[in-house]
């Protein structure tokens, strides 16, 4: 019986800490990519190389993280994303590293975490108690906020003082305190392997058939599939304006970067701390209302570094009390046999939108708000509205990213009946 949440804190502890030294590395691996080929394009290929290969394959993963074991799925694509860490000090300590060989080992950990990612939610599942749904689901997303914060210093810190090859051992070193934490500390019930006998196909078709029949978690899915390209294409847009208007630069990006972590990490708290609200519903959608619109209307309008931030904790102070609503709302209406397909699926869905948005707000701005801003005459309203410099474009086209979150939440509120 399910009465201690021991067990979930080792696991919880030890993951985020395995998580902050595989983002480290990720983090390091841009600053590396950039200073090489000097490319934003080819920096920015390898978060889509990531995401791709996870959005393609995640219905099927999941399918196959219910019928193994939760266990040694996690452990076995954690190992496989050390022996990449592994290939990568290879390649750099013979100066063989090529951006080729980065895209490829993205492909593949994305692939994994595919995999990983369901296996990890219901191992929770099975080892918490379902009281504590919302609490745990505040302390993810406390962790979540943490790694987020710290893991540019870390990676940056490391890399200026002793190369790449410190960050890929500190990612080496947290993942072997992982698996061994996993391995021998963290006993996780075997639920529902046997049952399952069906292929892999005809499971995944029943992990669509789920959220068919779950007709709240579709439609929340197919919302935060529309947050996320917003989310993401003003991901693409952020470098681009801050580095580019007279009072930005590195070091305001940076800051404002870790003023979005510091956030998250408060919203967190308040997620793991407050009473649970009578309409997680709304909660999901008013956050998002709020975090799309405040933060992109005061981005590029208010041209200081303190509105920026300002703006920044905005946007992301709500983001962990969203995923906390919705994820208490995923564990209560889901059969646990079905959760991993249905979170795989859910990745799918909700998660193909991000590479779209990436490249969608790279496109836009080189080929038609930059080019547009620049056409304009000094008296026209967009030059008065955004500034007359470089980069105004990537500001207009934020502003108009507010514009289209405020509709999408608009059109699910009606969907939802809020």
């Amino acid at each position: 019986m399910k009465t201690s949440l021991k067990n979930f804190y080792i696991l919880w502890s030890t993951q985020s800490l395995s998580r902050l030294g595989s983002q480290s590395t990720g983090f390091a691996l841009t600053l590396w990519l950039f200073s090489r080929t000097g490319s934003a394009l080819q920096t920015a290929l390898l978060s889509v190389c990531s995401y791709a290969p996870y959005v393609l394959v995640s219905i099927f993963a999941g399918a196959l993280s219910d019928r193994w074991n939760k266990k040694a799925t996690m452990l076995g694509c954690d190992t496989f994303a050390f022996f990449t860490t592994v290939v990568l000090g290879i390649l750099l300590y013979f100066d063989l590293l090529e951006p080729w060989h980065l895209y490829a080992l993205n492909a593949l950990n994305g692939l994994m975490d595919s995999l990983q990612g369901p296996a990890c939610e219901v191992a929770i599942t099975l080892i918490v108690p379902k009281s504590q749904y919302q609490k745990i689901s505040g302390l993810q997303s406390f962790s979540r906020s943490l790694t987020t914060t710290f893991h540019p210093l870390v990676a940056t810190s490391l890399f200026g003082m002793f190369g790449i090859q410190s960050v890929l051992l500190l990612d080496a070193l947290t993942f072997s305190i992982a698996a061994i934490a996993l391995l021998l500390f963290v006993p996780i019930p075997e639920y529902g392997r046997k049952s399952s006998s069906s292929d892999v196909i005809e499971s995944a078709k029943l992990g669509i058939q789920c959220l068919k029949e779950h007709r709240l978690v579709l439609l929340l899915i197919e919302f935060l599939a529309g947050v996320n390209f917003v989310a993401s294409a003003y991901d693409a847009a952020l470098p681009a304006y801050l580095l580019s208007v007279p009072q930005g630069g590195n070091q305001i990006l940076a800051f404002v970067n870790m003023t979005a972590g510091i956030a998250m990490i408060g919203g967190s708290a308040c997620a793991s701390l407050i009473p649970a609200p009578k309409n997680r519903v709304k909660v999901i959608v008013d956050t998002m209302l709020i975090s799309l619109t405040v933060c992109n209307f005061m981005m590029p309008l208010l041209r200081t570094p303190l509105w920026w931030c300002i703006a920044q904790a905005i946007g992301y102070f709500l983001v962990p009390i969203m995923n906390t609503n919705l994820d208490v709302i995923v564990r209560n209406d889901i059969p646990l046999s079905m959760q991993g397909r249905v979170y795989a699926c859910r990745n799918a869905f909700q998660f193909f939108t991000i590479p779209l948005g990436l490249i969608f707000g790279g496109v836009a701005i080189d080929n038609i708000f930059e080019p547009l801003m620049a056409q304009a005459s000094p008296e026209a309203w967009p030059l008065i509205l955004f500034g007359n410099f470089y980069g105004a474009g990537a500001g207009a086209f934020i502003f108009v990213l507010g514009l289209l979150g405020f509709l999408l939440c608009l059109v699910f509120r009606k969907k939802l009946c809020i």
